[in-house]
């Protein structure tokens, strides 16, 4: 399954977190494949990733190392094919 996840860096977090990002680019772990991750350019403190796994553990897992920097929300997405399936099955 594909997830959009969307995270912010307090004003206060900005230079740690940066720095930690700089020093190892928070790759993705084995078993979650980043399809892109997108930097705002309003000072790249909030932007999203889009990222795939059959295990959403190893996404809390991969988040949970930098909890202590960022806010994240996690939602679950489909492509337009699955929602066009998912809604032509719908009653009526």
């Amino acid at each position: 399954m594909k997830y959009v996840i969307t995270w912010s860096v307090p004003t206060e977090k900005y230079v740690a977190t940066m720095t930690k990002f700089l020093a190892g680019g928070a790759p993705p772990p084995t078993g979650v494949k980043m399809i892109g991750r997108y930097h705002g350019l309003a000072g790249s403190n909030s932007g999203f990733i889009v990222a795939e796994t059959n295990d959403l553990r190893t996404i809390y897992g991969w988040l949970a190392d930098w909890m202590h920097l960022m806010t994240f929300s996690v939602v679950p997405v489909v492509e337009d094919a699955e929602a066009a399936a998912i809604l032509s099955a719908v009653k009526r």
